[in-house]
């Protein structure tokens, strides 16, 4: 059969977390478009939370395959089914319940004999499951090439990692053969050491699920491009020996309206151009009350304009902030058109936890970035980011983390107007053409199916 007419079905299994499934499911867009069946799984409450599928795109391709999330825990919220429904301290348990999908996850696959397998970095256990199925497996990482660099090699030929102290992360790893400050900072390392490095006793680490199933994969797909970190990706093909894919940036494509956008249109309307603060912190990323009064009076401090996307009533803002700043800000307590507010001429810099899909969408629309990391991937993000002058960090103790309201002020004023700040708006503006090039994004769909269709069925069977 000629590879143009092979169609795939591809299995599709992403972690709970909105950062994560939203990624899979731009992924599994692209890929319907071009006539592949996509089985998309998660967890029932996950599903009914998904944006919308464009109106272009039959329903028939996508298929949402619900697996209700088994009970485990008694002390686990009962309708708690990502990241987003539960407190840091609890995602901990939230994957040792998504362990649990393990049994659920192998009848479908049984019954529905895809010709691959896309898993998520906490399914540690899928290669193994795929294996003995007969199908083939991917591990599609929605994190970029310098931060799945940094955990470490599975090589055997590699020396392996031997970092066993906090201080160990916050220094270039010795197989990165090539100057970097891609590392953590200690405040950073310290918020996510039990959780993401050790492990504790009823659960096994992040990096332990993600050596596991990038030495367990086929292949390694990954959220980049060659343009953009091609020695990172290469660096990736040494220290794992096995093909490493780029599925390009995968920029986020919205289809829902939104009631709120009209009065900020008109809002962003009667601002100067490129003057705008756009401040966000993702779907998951929760500054601590400390750290929303220090931004808070860095915003009022910088005499800026600002939209401020809040999305929680759980914290607090300063005594009379909202009456102090009139006019010159929004603050937004629900969920905002974020696409749209990137695209709008008036916005000059976005203030960012620098989650991946951020800093994806800001660069899409060439807005400099001014960073303030909250965890986990965040500060490698940072790092990369800063080492190119395409974000600036916010300066802060190293080791606990803390800033002030007159370092926010400072940063935002000299990345939106200073001629200090000029190299972090110019290279926004230098890497627009990459980032929004939806021609280059397909590209790299295509050759990943390329891959896909040349080794279905294969790939399993090689030791």
């Amino acid at each position: 059969m000629d590879s143009s007419d092979q169609k795939l079905h591809i299995a599709m299994f992403p972690w709970l977390a909105f950062g994560h499934m939203i990624p899979y499911l731009e992924l599994a867009k692209l890929i319907a478009q071009k006539g592949h069946q996509i089985s998309f799984i998660s967890t029932p409450r996950n599903i009914e939370r998904l944006p919308q599928l464009p109106p272009n795109l039959s329903s028939s391709l996508i298929t949402f395959v619900k697996l209700p999330l088994p009970r485990v825990d008694d002390d686990f919220p009962e309708d708690a089914e990502a990241t987003t429904d539960v407190s840091q301290n609890k995602v901990m348990k939230l994957k040792k319940v998504y362990d649990a999908l393990q049994q659920p996850l192998t009848h479908f696959l049984e019954s529905s004999n895809p010709d691959w397998l896309l898993f998520d970095f906490a399914a540690y256990w899928a290669p193994t499951t795929a294996r003995n199925l007969g199908i083939p497996c991917a591990f599609f990482s929605i994190f970029i090439g310098a931060c799945l660099a940094f955990l470490g090699p599975t090589s055997p030929e590699i020396s392996p990692d031997d970092r066993k102290n906090p201080e160990d992360y916050t220094v270039q790893p010795k197989w990165v053969p090539f100057p970097s400050n891609v590392a953590f900072h200690l405040f950073e390392v310290h918020r996510v050491y039990l959780d993401s490095i050790t492990g504790d006793e009823s659960n096994v680490s992040d990096v332990y699920r993600f050596m596991e199933g990038m030495k367990g994969c086929d292949v390694i797909a990954i959220r980049g491009c060659m343009e953009f970190d091609l020695k990172w990706l290469r660096l990736l093909q040494d220290i794992h020996r096995k093909p490493i894919l780029p599925v390009g940036q995968l920029p986020t494509t919205n289809y829902e309206e939104n009631d709120r956008w009209g009065s900020m249109r008109e809002w962003l309307d009667r601002q100067p151009k490129a003057s705008v603060v756009y401040v966000a912190f993702g779907s998951e990323a929760m500054p601590s009350q400390e750290e929303i009064t220090t931004i808070a009076l860095g915003l009022e401090l910088s005499e800026l304009p600002f939209i401020w996307v809040l999305r929680t009533n759980v914290v607090k803002l300063p005594e009379g902030f909202e009456k102090r700043i009139g006019g010159r800000g929004l603050v937004c307590r629900s969920w905002a058109p974020q696409l749209k507010i990137l695209g709008h001429d008036s916005v000059g810099v976005f203030l960012s936890h620098s989650g991946w899909s951020s800093v994806v969408e800001a660069l899409t629309f060439g807005r400099a970035l001014v960073l303030l990391t909250m965890s986990n991937d965040q500060g490698l993000n940072a790092r990369f980011l800063e080492e190119r002058k395409i974000g600036y960090c916010i300066p802060r103790d190293e080791e606990d983390g803390s800033f002030t309201s007159d370092s926010v002020a400072e940063s935002l004023k000299l990345v939106i107007e200073m001629e200090e700040g000029k190299i972090y708006r110019d290279k926004a503006k230098e890497l627009k053409p990459l980032f929004g090039d939806r021609k280059k994004q397909d590209m790299y769909v295509h050759n990943f199916l390329e891959y896909l269709k040349a080794h279905a069925r294969n790939a399993s069977k090689k030791v």
